[in-house]
């Protein structure tokens, strides 16, 4: 297994190189110029005035906006190997810092959304194989679809209605991290404060994806049952549970350790759409404001480190595979 990971390790550089030139080449076809949005005005209708198109060559220079788009992804290259992302065009502000602020943020939601999703959707998907056809299997499949179906920024809207202070209960907060107060409560206070603040987000953020997963570990699950194991286990007078739970479960976690690999990302990435609409000041709200603004610098280092945590995913799904079924072997 060592000589494995340490040829993924080797083929993460190449792979990310690409990744990197194809998103640095798509930034560049992209309409619209940093250069505009600084100035805060449209470059085609100020190239009359020549101080103005003299400012212009002067920011794009600045920027090294002048220079061959290779000449320009090679100088960012150089820079991310020694760990810098550069400047945010926006604020003069390192991105790395702008992404310290918001990475914290992104991950207490997402992390928790996923330990949720797996903690909930591996007993549902295990009882509905279990019970297949049966009423309580046919309304947890309703169910799943129903939600499964319902945007999620349809559903924040309807939780701000109902649940925070709209036309019904104020049970809920609508925006924010923390009470204004919060600095002066005791250590649990704070964290039960956090967990009041965030619980409608971190219901947008979970339901769709336990709907999802469920519904895959069902499945696999189902296939896992029909097998001659799991026949023969049954035939040595094991009790079901045993059966179900020891040899049944684990074999069928494959299914959704895959799914594994693509969900990571999503752990920097944020949600657009839930931090824009719970004003929470997370890694999808930052990269939504950096590509309408057209900062180059803060877009390059969200997707570079999105593209790395993409191929960790994949590494690490490869060994989970051996970790749940030592059958499977890495060559």
């Amino acid at each position: 297994m060592r000589a494995y990971i340490v040829r993924r390790l080797l083929l993460i550089i190449p792979t990310f190189i690409g990744i990197s030139v194809l998103t640095f080449a798509l930034i560049q076809l992209a309409p619209g110029s940093p250069i505009a949005f600084r100035l805060q005005g449209i470059e085609g209708a100020m190239t009359a005035d020549a101080a103005t198109q003299e400012i212009i060559e002067q920011t794009r220079a600045l920027y090294g906006l002048d220079k061959p788009i290779p000449v320009q992804y090679g100088l960012w290259l150089s820079r991310l190997v020694r760990l810098d992302f550069g400047n945010s065009m926006k604020d003069q502000r390192p991105v790395i810092d702008k992404i310290a602020e918001a990475l914290p943020i992104t991950l207490q939601l997402n992390i928790l959304s996923l330990l949720l999703v797996y903690l909930i959707s591996i007993p549902i998907g295990v009882y509905s194989a279990t019970h297949p056809g049966t009423r309580r299997d046919s309304a947890i499949t309703l169910f799943l679809f129903m939600i499964y179906s319902m945007p999620a920024f349809w559903v924040a809207m309807l939780l701000i209605l109902f649940l925070g202070g709209g036309e019904y209960l104020n049970w809920f907060p609508i925006y924010g991290l923390q009470s204004s107060d919060a600095e002066s409560f005791s250590l649990p206070m704070r964290l039960l404060d956090r967990l009041w603040h965030i619980a409608m987000p971190l219901f947008c953020l979970t339901y769709g994806s336990l709907a999802f997963l469920s519904r895959y570990m069902r499945a696999g699950m189902m296939d896992v049952m029909r097998q001659d194991y799991i026949r023969t286990a049954r035939a040595y007078g094991f009790s079901e549970r045993t059966v179900v739970w020891k040899y049944a479960m684990r074999n069928s976690l494959i299914a959704i350790i895959t799914l594994l690999g693509g969900l990571l990302p999503g752990l920097i990435g944020g949600s657009i759409i839930i931090e824009s609409i719970f004003s929470i000041p997370g890694m999808g709200r930052l990269a939504f404001e950096a590509v309408l603004s057209r900062d180059y610098p803060l877009i390059m280092g969200n997707i570079a480190m999105a593209s790395l945590l993409t191929l960790a995913g994949l590494l690490l799904t490869d060994i989970l595979y051996v970790l749940v079924d030592p059958r499977i072997k890495l060559g």
